[in-house]
């Protein structure tokens, strides 16, 4: 068996200059007690100004005999052995890590704290614009980047960072895997993305997981681990140039609606017709929830029915789309039925009186980004 390292006893004993500063300060205030024969406020206040290097500028103080000048200069000279303990145990904290440790302590529990928060996987080109639009929506985040380089430009960003690997389970449990509302997988491997959502979707089956991919086939094997969307840069910013060049009003609107307090949120309805209650069959126009809210209700989503990015299923070696049934700008008539999701437009305020105006009947909320 190897031999153990000595411990370093100078980083083990913090307590040595606090208990020799008390010390210090009653053995002077004793000397002056026996020396002078002061009472202890005195013998304390001359201790206290001796230490402290504030002179005898107060002039209620006595005269010193030879006796009391002898222990003066003890006491100084106690004060410097002192100070010099002090410097030693700083520095023999900080040798040891100790500072280090105790930020870790306390990130640890901030991060025990965080709720309803985003964490982001990767801080490289697209986990940086991520970064700006969630910050920027004064949405909390919490990247996770092993890279020391873009580590510390996130932190430069005043980004909370998790210097750990974002595929291990550890990783994700102590980011708050259970405690977020979404998990953005934007590692430049789409491997890597696809190890994460693997881990994310076996420990958190309700949670939000977006996941960036470079080609079909792993946009594929992303929606079979488990994703609930991928982003392909290349086709997003491909749809979006053709979009600005044929509909660039439309575009511009969107853009103009993501700087504004205005908002289009999802309100997904219970599955459970209990907690309906009386909105279970009702249609827009009896409940009036839009015009009693102010919000406006874009689109409704039937049970089952998803995005067309999330639709799409694996069958042996192809893709067979199956397009949702979307109902766009609802008439009056549309009736409610447990498992709709309500994409809903207006500001902060309209879409929270919309959300309680649902009640029990709301089973979540996710904004929809721009």
């Amino acid at each position: 068996m190897a031999p153990r390292k000595p411990p370093n006893r100078r980083n083990r004993r913090p307590w040595r200059a606090p208990l020799a500063l008390v010390l210090l300060v009653n053995a002077g205030a004793l000397g002056y007690r026996l020396s002078e024969g002061w009472d202890l406020g005195d013998c304390y206040w001359m201790v206290l100004i001796t230490l402290s290097t504030l002179g005898f500028s107060d002039g209620h103080t006595q005269v010193l005999s030879a006796a009391g000048r002898v222990v003066t200069t003890l006491l100084i000279l106690g004060g410097l052995v002192v100070v010099q303990i002090s410097i030693q145990g700083v520095l023999g904290l900080s040798e040891s890590g100790y500072f280090r440790r105790l930020r870790e302590r306390q990130f640890h529990r901030w991060l025990l704290s965080m709720n309803d928060h985003v964490i982001l996987c990767g801080y490289g080109r697209i986990g940086r614009e991520i970064a700006e639009q969630l910050t920027r929506e004064n949405v909390p985040l919490l990247v996770v980047e092993m890279d020391s380089e873009r580590r510390d430009a996130a932190e430069e960003r005043g980004l909370a960072v998790i210097s750990a690997d974002a595929t291990l389970d550890e990783t994700l449990l102590e980011a708050g895997i259970h405690r977020c509302r979404a998990l953005v997988a934007a590692l430049p491997n789409n491997a890597s993305n696809l190890y994460v959502v693997l881990s994310a979707r076996g420990m958190a089956p309700n949670c939000r997981l977006i996941a960036r991919s470079d080609s079909e086939e792993a946009e594929r094997k992303l929606l079979l681990a488990g994703a609930d969307q991928v982003v392909s840069p290349y086709v997003s910013g491909g749809r979006a140039m053709a979009a600005t060049a044929l509909r660039p009003l439309s575009v511009t609107f969107m853009d103009l609606l993501a700087g504004s307090d205005c908002e289009v949120e999802e309100f997904l309805l219970s599955s459970d017709p209990k907690d309906l209650g009386s909105l279970n069959g009702a249609s827009l126009a009896e409940l009036q929830i839009g015009a009693r809210s102010g919000a406006l209700v874009l689109a409704i989503l039937p049970p089952k029915a998803k995005p067309e990015a999330q639709v799409r299923q694996y069958r042996g070696s192809q893709y067979s789309p199956e397009a949702p049934t979307l109902i766009a700008n609802p008439a009056g008539d549309t009736k409610l039925a447990p498992g709709q999701m309500l994409v809903v437009l207006g500001s902060q305020q309209q879409r929270e009186n919309f959300g309680l105006l649902l009640g029990s009947a709301l089973k979540s909320v996710d904004a929809m980004t721009n």
